[in-house]
């Protein structure tokens, strides 16, 4: 695999903890180029600029831009001959399908599948209680709490590219517990379908919150075996088969009401 290329990105900015674990990670059986956000895009989802400014980077370049414009700029123009991409590793999980259009790491992995380039999101999972009495943005684990989820981006890229997975899938979403709380263990899952987001309003404030958080704390989720944030709550790697296009089967009902257009 000497001759392997990797484009790695993700969204917590090219300075992150988890990318420069991954680089490292990768490094050691690939030809691993950096195209990263300059600063921290979290969250931004698959929003895209019309223009980047691109800075050299140590580990490759800095982009001024969301991670779908490292992506692109990446497959089109610094580094045309990657085989692969591989976004992450990001700073807390991507579980469930309502998370794969607002994701930053995800939607990098969803670029890459229109060029007809395979791809492997990467994300560790933060337990809620690990932040009860801090923000989010205040939990910052080091370097070793990733290495499991560093080690399962290589297990899989030394292993995906050849075996015809590709074929049947456009990207890889994969989430890993933090490393003190893994076992081991690799399951291939389905995104969990439970959807608990919620909205309060107090004065000129309105708040979004998702309880589907509050509910892994206390381990009673509603998502069945199989799916990816039960496999998280298990300690196990979670990998989800995905594709690209957004499409469904051909529908009879809304065939018919085509037809009938521009009816009374």
């Amino acid at each position: 695999m000497d001759d392997l290329r990797v484009l790695l990105t993700n969204d917590d900015g090219v300075d992150a903890v988890g990318i420069g674990v991954l680089y490292e990670e990768l490094s050691g059986v690939a030809d691993v180029t950096v195209v990263a956000p300059a600063t921290d895009q979290s969250a931004v989802g698959r929003s895209i600029s019309g223009s980047v400014t691109v800075h050299d980077h140590e580990l490759g370049y800095a982009i001024e831009g969301t991670p779908v414009d490292c992506v692109v700029a990446g497959l089109a123009s610094l580094v045309p001959d990657a085989d692969v991409v591989v976004s992450g590793c990001n700073r807390g999980a991507n579980l469930g399908g309502a998370t794969l259009g607002r994701s930053g790491t995800i939607s990098a992995a969803v670029e890459a599948g229109f060029f007809g380039v395979p791809a492997i999101a990467v994300s560790m999972y933060v337990p809620a209680e690990e932040f009860s009495e801090r923000t989010f943005d205040e939990v910052r684990p080091p370097a070793y709490q990733y290495a499991e989820a560093a080690q399962a981006a290589r297990y899989l890229l030394e292993r995906v590219l050849g075996d015809g997975v590709f074929a049947r899938a456009d990207y890889l979403n994969v989430n890993a517990p933090i490393t003190d709380r893994a076992t081991g263990e690799m399951i291939i899952t389905q995104p969990a379908q439970t959807y608990l987001m919620d909205a309060t309003r107090e004065g000129d404030t309105v708040t979004l919150e998702d309880h589907i958080w509050t509910r892994m704390v206390a381990g009673d989720i509603p998502d069945p075996p199989g799916t990816d944030r039960r496999a998280i709550l298990d300690n196990k790697v979670s990998v989800s088969p995905l594709s690209t296009p957004h499409s469904t089967a051909p529908d009879d009902a809304l065939e018919a009401i085509a037809r009938g257009y521009p009816g009374e």
